[in-house]
């Protein structure tokens, strides 16, 4: 540096692995695009705020001599490309119509000058239609890319996990209608938050901040995560990490048709109309409770496989649901700040099944209201949770004898079978659904947000 500046120098430590990007620093005309009067280098890392929030800084190193920094900027990079999980080719998804249509803006004015700077090479495909990641994954090549990015909410985000786990499996030759031990997906999947609801990225980052969404995927900061299959008895309807059948699917649904209102507004109309019109699904669950492992210190420290009961033992509960939600991961946002599941964590090869028996308007209420305090939400004599490996719903048609009792349900089912909101995407494709847990089957980049010294969430969900 300066060396009138000698006296205000402080001693300051930076470790590589906290470093993304090391360029060099030239004095440049306005308009001069090249060349230039080289001053030095530009050291780029990745800082770690309060509330789980990372941002970039820059730190300039000043030497006028063209040796020193080449040299430097050569040993940097080259420590750089050591670190195994940084990508350096990204296929990029971007849903220009997610939330307030601001996943475009999102992108190219947060997201792409972070790539860049990290000598990211990126190949962005701007959807136009439900579906359009979904057929350019399925025709993708995914060995010329390191990683996927989608930049859109959770409906987004589940369309392309769906489309990477499938491409998968076509890759491998797999029956994609019948799928029982699927194949893991070629490339991680990173999520830049942009959407309505925006679960999957809280779950990951524990903050819905584009910016930090970004460095986690620029440091390679790589978390395995369970994946659930949903299947009806012919074919594979999804993959996906959560799902609610009942009142979290009607609410969706509801949303969906008031497409034209602002998402606020129509979230809060189908939160409160679906509440109004509050009736339970009549239905019968099966679930295969989860095997566990244990270490059987009499026989050298084998893993012996104990199971709750015998391997096949399925247990039925049979009744009135108000709502159903099945979750491999802890799904947390601002209206739940322990998480929808908090039972269950992103990857240890279990699902929560949470049941809503049938109650009065008042008690589901209180029980809605506790998921945003530290409470149990789960603390009421209606609400059962079981921690399962495989869950099959079959709904139950009711007899059309007491008609208008019945208008809301019938009308629903008509309409496409019952809905289900599948990481906050709608499906209607089917009744009776089977559920199955994959342990590990994705790399998502993230963390663990087990390990987040703070959790602040601004997201608001359904």
């Amino acid at each position: 540096g300066d060396s009138r500046m000698v006296l205000q120098a402080q001693e300051e430590i930076i470790e590589m692995k906290d470093v993304f990007s090391v360029k060099l620093k030239r004095r440049r005309f306005v308009g001069q695009k090249k060349g230039g009067t080289l001053l030095g280098i530009t050291i780029f890392k990745c800082l770690n705020k309060e509330e789980n929030k990372l941002t970039d800084c820059a730190i300039h190193l000043n030497n006028l001599s063209e040796d020193h920094c080449y040299s430097w900027f050569r040993h940097l990079k080259e420590i750089l490309n050591g670190f195994q999980n940084r990508p350096k080719s990204l296929k990029v998804f971007v849903n220009p119509s997610s939330h307030k249509r601001e996943a475009t803006h999102v992108y190219y004015e947060q997201v792409a000058p972070l790539f860049k700077l990290a000598d990211i090479k990126t190949d962005v495909t701007v959807t136009e239609y439900e579906g359009h990641a979904l057929s350019v994954l399925k025709e993708c090549e995914l060995q010329a890319f390191d990683g996927v990015v989608c930049v859109g909410g959770d409906g987004s985000v589940s369309e392309v996990a769906h489309g990477l786990l499938l491409k998968a499996q076509i890759d491998a030759g797999k029956d994609t209608d019948y799928i029982p031990t699927p194949v893991r997906a070629l490339v991680p999947l990173g999520v830049i938050p942009a959407g309505t609801t925006n679960v999957l990225a809280h779950t990951l980052y524990g903050i819905k901040h584009a910016v930090t969404a970004t460095l986690h995927i620029v440091m390679g900061h790589i978390q395995p995560v369970d994946v659930c299959t949903f299947s009806t008895p012919s074919k594979l309807l999804r993959f996906g990490f959560s799902a609610m059948f009942g009142f979290g699917a009607r609410t969706l649904a509801l949303a969906e048709k008031h497409r034209w209102m602002p998402s606020n507004q129509r979230k809060d109309f189908a939160f409160i109309k679906t509440l109004a019109d509050l009736k339970p699904e009549e239905c019968e669950l099966s679930f295969l409770p989860l095997q566990i492992l244990q270490e059987d210190s009499h026989e050298n420290d084998r893993i012996t496989l104990l199971h709750l009961g015998s391997k096949d033992q399925w247990h039925k509960i049979q009744g009135h649901f108000l709502n159903v939600s099945i979750m491999a991961i802890p799904c947390l946002c601002s209206m739940a700040p322990r998480g929808l599941a908090p039972n269950t964590r992103l990857n240890n090869g279990s699902m929560a099944l949470i049941v809503v028996q049938n109650t009065s308007r008042t008690e589901f209420i209180k029980h809605l209201k506790r998921y945003a305090s530290v409470k149990n939400q789960f603390n009421f004599p209606f609400v059962e949770t079981y921690t399962v490996q495989e869950v099959k719903v079959q709904p139950r048609l009711k007899s059309g004898l007491d008609a208008k009792e019945n208008t809301y349900l019938n009308a629903a089912s008509a309409e496409g079978n019952y809905p289900w909101n599948i990481d906050g995407d709608l499906m209607k494709e089917a009744s009776e659904v089977h559920v199955r847990v994959h342990p590990q089957l994705i790399n998502l980049y993230g963390v663990n947000t087990d390990d987040l010294e703070s959790f602040q969430a601004t997201c608001s969900c359904i």
